[in-house]
């Protein structure tokens, strides 16, 4: 079975995912045992954010890995598991509020969900989630 990273790579829709995550220097986090449970937004997700926002972010490493780390919790939540909670705490050390019952993720929707990795799980989103309100 394939890492967090592996399966990101080697799917098209993450292709954005995976350059930030490479220009932001958590590749070998992201490959380490982990669990981790990640919201991993699509390609289509980050065509949403205003002009001009992915070449700024890929400019300025340290708030590109902070955004990353707030996509990801450290532990292994299956849909089930996180349909109990109305929220947890990312890596980057904010909460994220979720109503998974709705698949919702905090401004975003869970397309998909409980894709295993041998260090975690994936549940894709179809919008890049943002700190704060």
């Amino acid at each position: 079975m394939p890492n967090i990273v592996e399966i990101a790579v080697s799917d098209d829709r993450f292709s954005t995912l995976v350059t930030a995550v490479q220009v932001a220097g958590l590749v070998e986090a992201l490959q380490s045992p982990g669990p981790f449970t990640v919201f991993a937004p699509l390609n289509s997700a980050f065509e949403k954010l205003p002009p001009g926002t992915i070449t700024s972010l890929v400019q300025n490493p340290p708030q590109l890995g902070r955004i990353l780390t707030y996509h990801v919790v450290s532990g292994k939540y299956t849909k089930a598991d996180l349909e109990k909670l109305s929220e947890v705490t990312s890596l980057e050390g904010t909460t994220i509020r979720l109503n998974f019952k709705k698949n919702e993720v905090k401004n975003a929707t869970a397309v998909l969900t409980d894709i295993e990795a041998t260090n975690g799980i994936i549940h894709v989103i179809d919008n890049v989630i943002l700190m704060g309100p």
